[in-house]
């Protein structure tokens, strides 16, 4: 029997990212997660929507990524459920992403959180955060595809 390949599967996204911030750039990292991290993911119960993107002594880490432990976790361990993990990228690309988080008003923000290849990787943007009327613009923009949704739909009945 063949072995199927591996699909990207997504365990998270983090929807607000969207509305709070403009998408300059988009890349994809490894993340160092231990063994109860791994099962929990498994189940989903993941929160990203809180987490963002430092940059300390040259190397990348995710803050406020929230894995809460499942019920049957190990007894010898501790699980910290807000640990802050490490995320794993080549050397140029982190000097890149340096080079312009440096810049004023860049941010690094996840984006998601999925399988490829039987590993867990976060997908992160560099990006600029939204002024308030960008916000309602999107807002708006977003009403206005629901209504046109809601249109074709009745149409088409």
């Amino acid at each position: 029997m063949a072995k199927k390949p591996h699909t990207a599967a997504r365990i998270a996204d983090n929807k607000k990212a969207a509305y709070n911030y403009f998408f300059e750039e988009r890349f994809e990292a490894g993340l160092v997660l231990e063994g109860w991290e791994v099962k929990s993911l498994r189940e989903g119960k993941v929160q990203l929507t809180d987490g963002y993107v430092v940059i300390r002594n040259g190397e990348l880490f995710v803050i406020g990524l929230q894995i809460n432990p499942l019920n049957t976790a190990s007894t010898h361990i501790s699980p910290d459920k807000v640990r802050t993990k490490k995320l794993l990228m080549h050397k140029e690309e982190i000097k890149r992403l340096i080079g312009k988080v440096e810049q004023k008003g860049y941010t690094l923000v996840p984006l998601n959180l999925h399988w490829k290849a039987g590993k867990v990787k976060i997908d992160i943007a560099l990006a600029k955060g939204k002024a308030e009327h960008d916000k309602r613009d999107t807002i708006k923009d977003r009403e206005g595809k629901r209504e046109v949704e809601r249109a074709m739909k009745d149409r088409n009945r």
